[in-house]
């Protein structure tokens, strides 16, 4: 049986979908967010409410498991979670890698992101698996977090732990309404007229999945792999989306001056109860080009090929406008 943790989350979602779909029998663990029902109605897929902070239910749930998907994490830009984060990340993964190492499980795939290969604000430096965490004002406490959790993995991998782990960008496709890619539908469909000047990572969801059970069924270990389909900058991707949307594409550069203004005022909302996405971390990303090099697993998986950007951004379009016509 498989172990996927974080399963109701948005990637958890469509690695347990997939694995649904390929007859494999799952033990799907979620806490504070209830899988949807058409979730629970997916076959051999056993939902499971679990603390991962709980040693003794980390124990319970991981029991006759013989690979685990580690998908489960906090992610947030909220300075008000920073704490929370630091804390559920890195501990919640201590637990897992310690009980596969006692229960002798056959191999662990690690979900960690790109943000835990850390930033420096260059954008001459393109950022490879190699590349080491330097600390820096470029770093979110997210990325902080997902560092943490990989060296866990690390340091079960040095105790005979057969471990991969995947290190995402940013994460796009056909959602539940509360994750990234519908926040970002939204903000086009409202016919945004700002973009900022960084540029990042981007990759389909699906893309990822695929990468995660190739490298599962793989005789990889102790490895670990950017999972990437290109470096785009926000101007790209948001132009992508309000096209698909109909929408027009924004227009007026925001600078650092801008989104400066912007975060403080959002922190000024914050106080009175008003939640918005703009937070000092997400200006300073915003405003940062980062590259990175996603050669390395395509070396290592010949017939793995990424969809292309603009093909997930028509589809997430289809799904978010379809979703509104329900409403």
């Amino acid at each position: 049986m498989i172990l996927v943790t974080g399963a109701s989350g948005f990637l958890g979602q469509h690695l347990v979908r997939h694995l649904s779909g390929q007859g494999v029998k799952v033990r799907a663990l979620y806490n504070s967010h209830p899988p949807s029902q058409d979730l629970k109605q997916l076959q051999g897929v056993e939902w499971v409410k679990c603390d991962l902070l709980d040693i003794f239910a980390v124990e319970e749930v991981m029991t006759g498991i013989d690979d685990i998907y580690h998908c489960a994490a906090i992610v947030s830009f909220d300075p008000r979670r920073h704490s929370e984060m630091l804390h559920f990340n890195p501990n919640s993964t201590t637990n897992i890698v310690n009980q596969a190492l006692e229960q002798g499980i056959r191999k662990l795939v690690h979900v960690s992101s790109v943000a835990a290969l850390g930033r420096t604000g260059s954008s001459q430096k393109e950022i490879n698996e190699e590349s080491e965490w330097e600390n820096s004002k470029y770093n979110s406490a997210y990325g902080m977090s997902k560092y943490l959790a990989e060296m866990e993995v690390w340091r079960g991998i040095g105790e005979g732990l057969n471990a991969v782990i995947v290190n995402p960008g940013i994460v796009l496709g056909a959602g539940t309404g509360h994750d990234l890619s519908a926040q970002l539908m939204k903000i086009a469909d409202r016919n945004f007229p700002f973009y900022s000047k960084g540029a990042s990572s981007w990759v389909d969801a699906t893309d990822v999945v695929r990468a995660m059970t190739a490298l599962m069924t793989s005789e990889t270990e102790g490895e670990r792999f950017i999972v990437s389909a290109g470096n785009f900058s926000y101007k790209e991707v948001f132009t992508l989306i309000a096209n698909a949307l109909g929408r027009k594409p924004p227009r007026f550069a925001a600078n650092s001056l801008i989104t400066g203004i912007g975060w403080r005022i959002s922190r000024l909302l914050r106080l009175f109860g008003i939640n918005t996405f703009i937070t000092r971390e997400t200006a300073i990303n915003a405003n940062t080009v980062s590259r990175y090099n996603n050669e390395k697993l395509i070396n290592s998986l010949p017939a793995f090929a990424y969809t292309q950007l603009s093909d997930t951004i028509e589809l997430m379009a289809r799904s978010f406008q379809e979703s509104n016509k329900r409403k």
